[in-house]
């Protein structure tokens, strides 16, 4: 369970101690009533600040990475921005892979072209340096 939410003995408790505190708040003159309520509206505004900072502490002890609960809801935008950058690896690594399938094939051609178009004896066919020959003198 979250640490930042109550557990429900927690709040059964909590539930409990407000209406005790509750109970007799009318027979409170009107100057303690009043005071009552602001220190309610601070401790209420604290809290608040309180589980911001704790989000935020959250998110850099996570390393960054943002963890969404089940209560928060995703924008059109976000998940866009989102899915973009994988759309961009894919489609890099898609080109990157078509760019070296076509360089293999024109080392392939050109290897090819040197073999039909050279005067060689049978022998030189068989020559395991006779790739690499070919590939220097194609540099050349």
């Amino acid at each position: 369970m979250n640490s930042t939410q109550p557990t429900p003995v927690q709040d059964r408790f909590g539930r409990r101690v407000a209406a005790r505190l509750s109970s007799g708040a009318h027979e409170l003159p009107y100057e303690v009533s009043e005071r009552l309520r602001a220190v309610r509206m601070q401790a209420v505004a604290k809290r608040k600040r309180v589980s911001g900072l704790r989000t935020a502490a959250t998110l850099s002890a996570s390393g960054g990475a943002g963890v969404m609960s089940a209560d928060e809801h995703v924008s059109l935008w976000g998940l866009v921005a989102s899915i973009l950058p994988l759309l961009a690896l894919v489609a890099g690594l898609i080109l990157i892979h078509t760019i070296q399938n076509e360089r293999r094939a024109s080392e392939v051609a050109e290897v090819d072209a040197a073999l039909l178009t050279d005067d060689l004896p049978p022998a030189a066919y068989a020559d395991p340096g006779f790739i690499q020959f070919l590939k220097q003198t194609g540099q050349e």
